[in-house]
């Protein structure tokens, strides 16, 4: 399947949705990195003058963890240069230009009902065939569809990303029940070839491969601190 990148929507620009779209950056692609509207005022920004209806106010949560990204470190981008490629906005004024977006990345917090909500905003205004996957670490990638489109359905996986994005190889890609397996193929091609992951298809499965092993392997490893009596430094 031939399919151009050209620019992709992050939803949710906390520590993984920065790192996500600082990632996409180095490899020269536009990112729209997006966040919720603040509910309240800051004091300096009462100080200001500024009201809830200022440019400033709406995109201050994705403004703010974009200046967090540029001074990351370790670096997330090849070159503070790139950051130019990134553009902050809000979902309450922003979501509609994702009819322009290739692929929308969603990354916001893991809750079932917040993320089944923001599908059914972006379906107000996704174009049909275009990308969409979720960050989920662990909820179950079939539930998250529930109630959507078939062509949402047919577009959507889970790309697991683990932080720091440019750091980290791994890459899990999650299929749904009725994910189209060509867009499988290019999830995982794209994310070996372009973003330069190691990726993994995983099974919808609870916690898929590497949080699954991981958790496990911390629980076993505090019984058998228990069990052979280890201190803090041993361990």
């Amino acid at each position: 399947m031939k399919r151009r990148i050209k620019h992709v929507t992050v939803l949710g620009s906390g520590i993984m949705g920065s790192g996500i779209a600082a990632h996409f950056a180095n490899i020269g692609v536009e990112v729209s990195l997006l966040d919720i509207v603040p509910f309240e005022l800051t004091e300096a920004e009462q100080k200001k003058g500024l009201t809830k209806d200022d440019k400033a106010v709406r995109n201050r949560i994705a403004s703010e963890n974009f200046e967090k990204l540029k001074k990351a470190s370790p670096a997330l981008l090849y070159s503070p240069k790139f950051a130019d490629r990134i553009k902050v906005g809000n979902f309450d004024d922003d979501l509609p230009k994702i009819k322009n977006t290739d692929w929308i990345i969603e990354v916001v917090v893991e809750r079932l009902d917040i993320k089944k909500s923001v599908y059914e905003k972006i379906e107000q205004f996704r174009k049909p065939g275009t990308l969409v996957s979720s960050n989920t670490s662990g909820i179950p990638i079939n539930m998250l569809v529930e109630g959507r489109s078939d062509d949402f359905k047919h577009y959507f996986a889970g790309t697991h990303f683990f932080n720091p994005v440019r750091y980290l190889p791994l890459l899990e890609i999650i299929p749904t029940n009725d994910t189209n397996p060509e867009i499988i193929d290019f999830y995982m091609n794209y994310g070996a070839k372009f973003l330069g992951k190691t990726t993994v298809l995983a099974k919808d499965t609870p916690a898929f491969i590497a949080n699954r092993i991981g958790v496990f392997s911390m629980m076993d490893l505090l019984h058998n601190v228990q069990k052979l009596g280890l201190t803090v430094s041993e361990v």
